[in-house]
């Protein structure tokens, strides 16, 4: 499902945990540069210049902020620019392209290599290392198989005002990948199995002559698995996984916001050759509610007051998220003055009490009169005109600007 993102990417960077510790929002390459999955190369191009200008250091002199978002910005178009390095990403996610974010031995840990172009350029040195010294994505294991981190899952889901004020369990079902019944997860068909893959000898690894230096590399043929599948499983051609539909339970914290997405780890793909499955990411979006207005943690509501109790004051209930709230009106109440009730509005996501709500008071005019009402209010109308500004303050003041304007 498509949905729609903030206009300025820096809002989707709140990587933040609740009190179950659940952690909320977190981006993407995409995001960052605020830009669809299937944006063009020239699409790509254009918003990386446009926010790398806006986050540029000597734009923003001294702002630490600003320069994470510009560090940020440059790592994500150093991925999406390179065709290759795009598609790892599309395919694994950032362990496609970052090894130490799927357990990389070898150098990974130095963080100077096998990060792209943002890191100095270091990637082609990544590449010989982990051939020789048996690192990279496998964990650092020689001549076993590259092991990936799956991708993420992503699904939206539409909740109450009350539920995000409250907090809610809810179920959603999200695809899945579970082992296929027909092979048992071989991935091979009935009465056959996999074989020794020929290129390798089983290692998943195989020798190449650079120069001077013989290295080693993944197996192109076996991907590192040192099998071969001859006759794959009719049902799940060959991977041993089919897709299903699960339902799962999700815990709706109190307190957030339209467009925030909460991470629930290990429910997203599972990894290639055996690695870690990627993460569950639910974006909320909270229906628009028929009497309260969100403004962050704080409400607004609109109270219609009649015309006698504007002017003569009382008492009023007033809605409230749960329960019912009675306010003092004063007397000549106008329209436009705001009510404050604090701690009513929608509580801090991480505790710590809740935002305020604003009640708009305005005055209803009356409609539908019979006659005796409006000889009643005509008559009224009179007498308050007798009276000048002792009752009509603003309608005098009115009068006489507007008299100062035509002479």
């Amino acid at each position: 499902m498509k949905v729609s993102r903030p206009t300025d990417p820096a809002l989707w960077h709140n990587d933040t945990q609740n009190q179950q510790g659940e952690r909320i929002i977190v981006t993407d390459y995409y995001e960052v540069l605020g830009v669809d999955r299937s944006a063009s190369d020239d699409e790509i191009k254009k918003a990386y210049r446009r926010l790398a200008m806006k986050y540029h250091p000597d734009r923003n002199n001294g702002d630490k902020a600003a320069e994470e978002k510009f560090k940020q910005v440059g790592e994500a178009y150093s991925i999406l620019s390179d065709p290759q390095k795009r598609a790892a990403y599309d395919r694994y996610g950032k362990a496609g392209v970052d090894p130490s974010a799927a357990g990389a031995g070898g150098f990974g840990g130095f963080g100077g290599f096998g990060q792209g172009q943002g890191q100095g350029g270091f990637g082609d040195f990544s590449d010989i290392f982990s051939e020789i010294f048996g690192g990279g994505a496998g964990g650092g294991r020689r001549g076993g198989p590259k092991v990936f981190r799956g991708a993420d899952v992503s699904y939206s889901l539409e909740i109450t005002l009350e539920q995000a004020v409250a907090g809610a369990k809810t179920d959603i079902r999200v695809p899945v990948w579970e082992e296929c019944e027909t092979c048992h997860g071989s991935g091979c068909k009935s009465g056959t199995s996999k074989k020794t893959c020929p290129h390798c000898g089983g290692s998943g690894m195989i020798n190449i002559n650079r120069g001077f230096l013989q290295v080693q590399q993944t197996c192109p043929y076996c991907h590192g698995t040192g099998e071969i599948i001859s006759d794959p499983c009719p049902d799940c051609q060959g991977r041993g996984r089919n897709r299903k539909t699960k339902t799962l339970e999700i815990n709706i914290p109190a307190g957030i916001n339209d467009g925030q997405r909460i991470r629930i780890q290990g429910k997203g793909e599972p990894g290639p050759n055996g690695g870690p499955c990627g993460d569950l990411f639910v974006q909320v979006f909270i229906k628009q509610h028929e009497i309260f207005q969100r403004d962050g943690d704080d409400l607004h509501a609109d109270l219609p007051l009649s015309f006698a109790t504007a002017a003569l004051g009382g008492e009023v209930s007033v809605p409230t998220m749960g329960t019912e709230a009675r306010i003092t009106i004063p007397e000549g109440t106008q329209t436009g003055k705001i009510f404050r009730l604090r701690g009513k509005g929608v509580p801090h996501l991480h505790g710590g009490g809740n935002g305020d709500l604003y009640v708009h008071a305005f005055v209803e005019t009356p409609v539908n009169l019979t006659s005796k009402q409006k000889k009643m209010l005509k008559e009224f109308d009179e007498s308050i005109k007798e009276g000048g500004t002792k009752h009509s303050p603003q309608s005098t003041s009115f009068l006489d600007k507007m008299k100062k304007f035509f002479s």
